[in-house]
């Protein structure tokens, strides 16, 4: 009995399919190839996709008997009518090994209902039926392996995808065809109940309803006419715009196989498949994605791309196409190469396309929401290496090169070279480089910081004190901050009395330090007065320290208790003592990722006045970015133009400091809401697009040893920057939140991974000035640090 009684298809779509026919009947096969290539490169530039995947055929046992289909098997043909738990788990294991994100499992249409041994089989395994067992099997796949699954599992009710999209990234089914005559007496469709289109068809409509990202195609030379193909597409495509859940059209070409009934069937030719990829091309709205499987094409599969596809679906490096064992996927290298003689870049992507992996909320599960995000880059295709922020793992191997490199990058950065100011489209482009490009950037970004910096690179010798971690704020990304309700979380709230503050402030300069830095939570218990005392604390204790302190987030929050104007309370601070500000609590300037990341928290409006009026009054201050958790390339872009604004308007900023977010006990993170910090490619082209759109507004591109460690340093002087930051002796923050690379990166460290970078290393002042040798020389000759007091917090201080 069919699920689903009720149909979606629309006879007027025949009218419809005849007009797009006689559109195109005029034109010529290379024209028609032309245009879809060009919509499918203005949609998706340069990049072309694929899922590395594993296979699972779960059980090849099926209700139906299609014409052309050797997948399905009788019992006597297979070894179990199921394959069991540990099999499943050994394949999806040895996909992880080898880079899947994937799990594809595919599997005949509910064959329990036909053959008595598929339900015995599971009821022996305590199921009722193979829709349980899936559920099942996928749950284990998520929780043992890490691998996503995508489902193929034929007709099913409402209730069965709600379940299965718990445990499953997304779901599909082939339409085939449209052809209600495919399924009479000596058609291919025949004695297949679940193939006819208007229970198909109800079917994709139902994953709609449920928000479920979903993969649908048809199968072209079984007996259909163009005609019925261009009617297939129309009723796909208007499902989609109803629901927008439809990620990828596949276009298949039926292959003739022995022992089905047509095995002599032809097989559609080479221009046939192309040209019905284009027409899908040219049909279905621009976010869908068209594919078309490159092993059924052979050794011809790159004129694939001639269509305008844009993904060659699921590729494993594990296991075969159990639909079509005779034809095995070509190597990722191969694709690679095709991509490459078309001027194309192959990226991998999960079985959740990038728009809808930005759109989690909406097509996933929540509990799959951390599954997806700690395995997605910024534009929400896949990580494809190991790396992340903080962590004691080897860096990416450094790229090659080559010439694939689109001839609009090339423009751009042409632009970028001659001081030209580029917008927001131009700098997203930047940051979406990958393969040959990512090089061209950093190439690009390198000649330009040796044209204007020189080979010197800059450190200076500094020391953090972070006076309290006790905040009022719930920053969702801070490991650092304590607050009352959270005294547990990494460790005491602690608040330095004056004396520790100025003791450290002592040791800084014995120790050869220009500069102190400090910074602290938003401590309910401090008054505009706490931070002017702060301030004549360190000037009392070391006076020819060079006092670099508070975050905008600080000044306005001091301001706002003093109820004065930004201006007074800077002027206020200068005369204690304060020299410079720290660029800090920017993360992200783009309100609409703010608000996610730091509710309550200085916006961006706000954050730009207060380091405007720092500027106002004389006070120069660093800039940054902190980048990774949720945001993309277009805040990031956003972020750049705010920064590179004010200082065309006031020329304050000193630096550009390009902060890594570290996942690893940030709250965001511990609770599956953020990526698992950039990934080392986003990494190179912060610093290197950093260098192209600020280089002739704030010419110093700081990179950070505490977010990367000394190998990551190293090889980011290559990609634009020309600064190290400070020395620290405190590192608190980063270690907070998981980073391993240590709490003080001496002089002579510093200088070892500059020279080792061909580089010329030389101590700075906060403010670029060269330091006296008294200096360099007491900072060379430094002592250990001694033990730090961590005064404990309490309520009332009695110190200040």
């Amino acid at each position: 009995m069919a699920i689903f009684e009720t149909t979606q298809y629309a006879p007027e779509h025949h009218a419809q399919a005849q007009a797009l026919l006689r559109e195109v009947q005029g034109m010529s096969a290379q024209s028609l190839h032309a245009g879809a290539f060009a919509r499918a490169r203005s949609l998706s530039g340069r990049v072309v996709t694929y899922s590395r995947k594993v296979f699972i055929p779960l059980t090849r046992l099926c209700r139906d008997q299609c014409g052309y289909c050797t997948f399905a098997a009788r019992p006597v043909d297979v070894p179990a009518p199921y394959l069991s738990v540990e099999e499943v788990l050994a394949i999806a294991g040895a996909g992880r090994d080898a880079g899947c994100h994937e799990a594809l499992l595919t599997l005949g249409d509910r064959p329990e209902s036909r053959y008595h041994v598929a339900r015995e089989a599971l009821a022996r395994m305590g199921f009722d039926s193979t829709v349980d067992y899936l559920v099942h099997v996928c749950d284990a796949i998520m929780r043992q392996t890490g691998l996503m699954p995508h489902v193929n599992a034929g007709i099913l009710s409402k209730e069965e995808m709600q379940r299965l999209r718990a445990v499953s990234i997304s779901q599909g089914i082939m339409l085939e065809s449209t052809a209600t005559r495919l399924c009479e007496r000596g058609g291919p469709h025949f004695g297949a109940p679940d193939k006819r289109p208007e229970i198909r068809l109800a079917m994709i409509a139902e994953a709609g309803e449920q928000a479920i990202s979903f993969t649908s195609g048809i199968l072209i030379g079984i007996g259909e006419t163009r005609l019925e193909r261009i009617d297939a597409l129309l009723a796909l495509r208007d499902l989609h715009r109803k629901y927008g859940h439809i990620q990828e059209i596949i276009v298949q070409n039926f292959r003739a196989k022995a022992e089905t009934r047509m095995h002599g069937c032809a097989e559609p030719d080479l221009d046939d498949l192309l040209w019905t990829a284009a027409m899908a091309r040219r049909i279905m709205d621009d976010e869908v994605s068209i594919q078309v499987p490159p092993n059924l094409s052979y050794a011809v599969f790159p004129r694939i791309l001639e269509s305008g596809i844009s993904d060659w679906g699921g590729i494993s490096p594990v296991t075969a196409d159990h639909v079509n064992p005779e034809a095995p996927w070509p190597q990722v290298a191969q694709l690679a190469r095709a991509c490459r003689e078309y001027g194309l870049e192959l990226a991998q992507r999960l079985p959740i396309y990038p728009r809808y992996a930005q759109d989690l909320e909406r097509w996933v599960d929540p509990a799959l929401h951390a599954m997806v995000r700690r395995n997605m880059d910024a534009e929400g295709f896949a990580r494809t290496d190991g790396w992340s922020p903080g962590l004691d793992v080897g860096l990416p191997a450094p790229a090659m090169g080559g010439n694939n490199v689109g001839r609009d990058l090339q423009f751009i950065l042409g632009r970028a070279m001659h001081g030209d100011r580029l917008g927001r489209a131009e700098i997203v482009r930047l940051f979406q480089a990958r393969g040959d490009e990512v090089e061209a950037v950093r190439i690009a970004a390198d000649d330009l910081r040796r044209t204007t910096c020189g080979d010197v690179v800059r450190y200076v010798v500094t020391r953090n004190i972070n006076y309290t971690n006790v905040c009022g704020l719930s920053c969702r990304f801070c490991a650092f901050s304590k607050g009352k309700t959270h005294e547990h979380l990494r460790g005491a709230p602690y608040d330095l009395a004056l004396e520790e503050v100025a003791r450290r402030a002592r040791e800084a300069w014995e120790r050869g330090a220009t500069e102190v830095c400090m910074q602290g939570g938003i401590s309910p218990d401090y008054t505009h007065q706490t931070y002017m005392q702060l301030l004549r604390t360190v000037r009392q204790a070391a006076p020819g320290l060079h006092v670099h302190a508070f975050s905008p987030l600080e000044i306005a929050h001091g301001a706002r208790l003093a109820g004065v104007s930004l201006t007074t309370y800077l002027e206020r601070l200068q005369e204690a003592g304060l020299g410079s500000l720290p660029g800090t609590a920017a993360e992200i300037l783009d309100d609409g990722v703010r608000e996610r990341l730091a509710p309550g928290k200085l916006g961006t409006r706000g954050w730009l006045e207060v380091v405007e009026a720092a500027h106002a009054v004389g006070l120069r201050t660093t800039s940054t970015i902190m980048f990774g958790h949720i945001e993309s390339p277009h805040s990031w872009a956003a972020h750049l133009l705010h920064l590179r604004d004010l200082q065309g308007r006031t020329g304050g900023f000193t630096e550009f400091v390009c902060l890594p977010f570290v996942h690893m006990e940030a709250p965001m993170f511990l609770r599956g809401e953020s990526r698992i910090g950039p990934t080392w490619r986003e990494v190179v082209l912060m610093h290197a697009v950093a260098r192209l759109v600020l280089n002739f507004s704030i010419p110093n591109i700081q990179a950070s040893w505490v977010k990367l460690g000394a190998p990551g340093i190293g090889r980011l002087l290559s990609c634009g920057a020309n600064d190290l930051g400070g020395t620290l002796m405190d590192e608190s923050i980063s270690r907070a939140a998981g980073a391993v690379h240590g709490q003080e990166f001496s002089p002579a460290q510093m200088e070892d991974v500059i020279m080792a970078s061909g580089r010329l290393p030389q101590q700075r002042t906060t403010l670029y000035q060269a330091v006296h040798e008294e200096r360099r020389a007491c900072s060379m000759q430094a002592r250990p640090l001694e033990a730090r007091v961590q005064t404990p917090w309490k309520k009332r201080r009695d110190h200040f």
